[in-house]
């Protein structure tokens, strides 16, 4: 008989590393949740006609099965030590991309060797197409990376959604984005921090995004856990300059006077789009509109998205390789036949 151990060996490693482009995609795990919910349909009828001792005892596997929600909750509570010991380990290579973007650091000779083999030079050449290209003077000599991050949000599709153009020179100032974890013991949150060098536009040196995530089984309904999930984020105030807050906008509209019948015209102030609005998420009261229940949904997507896939390769999406690599993991899907999103 044909030894198929090779084949089998390969076919488990391709699983293996579509298993794990997809666990790294938000995109396509909303897709499959929304394939699983799909799945759950109503209830055959069979368990209610089962006999009651067949009943009992499927009740204890369910008492066994909320066993194991809660040893799941402290594998994925050693998961988060795990990123927050490792997290330690990639900061001081964060804290020196920070030195050489903002210029405070300039890399030797060494450090900015690069030997790129064919395929990626084909890969950077011709097949990545950035959206967004910094304009440089001819004889200008360039600090640092100018509008790195700037760069990087352009970029990337689900972050230049929320970008106006009045946001734009506001982003030039952005020198870095860090993630800190919550401390030991604490319960399970992460912050996103934005650090901005000095600007005309607002004091801030560092605005901030907290996101709390529930770890453990909810009593209601342990069956549902899979995994820590965002539960509420809280972001922070913006001191703006005078005249300089984007997040509102001035309007003039005319008012006629029922009585006299005389038109005067009121200035009013009233919200304006704008990527900063992220830092004011809509407050969780218990009773939100779909609207606002979209915005939250949309805003955990992304902070998950920075925390997972740009602060740790921000230079990918800075040259455009990691968006192929995005469009990759989608097409890897689409031919496994797990994802049915928008290409």
């Amino acid at each position: 008989a044909p030894d198929h151990s090779y084949f089998n060996s390969l076919r488990a490693n391709e699983t293996r590393q579509l298993t794990v482009q997809m666990m790294q995609n938000p995109q396509i795990l909303a897709a499959l949740q929304e394939r699983l919910d799909g799945l759950n349909g109503s209830p055959s009828g069979y368990i209610e006609s089962l006999p009651k001792v067949v009943k009992r005892r499927v009740n204890a596997l369910k008492n066994l099965q909320v066993k194991c929600a809660h040893i799941e909750a402290k594998f994925y509570e050693e998961v988060h030590e795990l990123e927050r010991k490792y997290a330690a380990l990639y900061q001081p290579l964060f804290d020196k991309r920070s030195e050489i973007v903002k210029a405070a650091y300039e890399p030797t000779d060494e450090e900015c060797e690069w030997k790129a083999d064919e395929e990626e030079e084909l890969t950077v050449s011709k097949q990545v197409q950035v959206t967004y290209t910094p304009a440089y003077e001819e004889k200008e000599d360039p600090k640092g990376i100018p509008e790195f991050w700037l760069t990087v949000f352009k970029n990337v599709d689900l972050l230049s959604d929320m970008l106006q153009e009045h946001d734009e020179p506001i982003l030039k100032h952005l020198q870095d984005i860090k993630v800190k974890f919550s401390d030991p013991g604490q319960p399970m949150s992460f912050t996103l921090e934005f650090h901005f060098e000095a600007n005309d536009f607002f004091t801030n040196t560092v605005l901030t995004k907290t996101y709390k995530m529930r770890s453990e089984p909810d009593e209601s309904d342990p069956f549902s856990f899979d995994g820590p999930e965002i539960m509420c984020c809280t972001g922070c105030t913006i001191d703006w300059t005078k005249g300089k807050n984007v997040t509102l906008k001035t309007i003039k509209k005319k008012q006629k006077h029922k009585g006299r019948g005389t038109v005067r015209t009121v200035t009013k102030t009233v919200p304006n789009d704008s990527f900063f609005n992220f830092f004011t998420p809509p407050e969780e009261n218990g009773d939100l509109d779909e609207d606002s229940e979209a915005v939250l949904a949309a805003d955990f997507e992304i902070g998950h998205f920075i925390r997972e896939r740009i602060v740790p390769r921000a230079v990918l999406y800075f040259t455009g390789e990691a968006i192929e690599d995005d469009d990759d993991d989608v097409s890897a899907a689409v031919s496994a036949g797990v994802w049915s999103g928008p290409l």
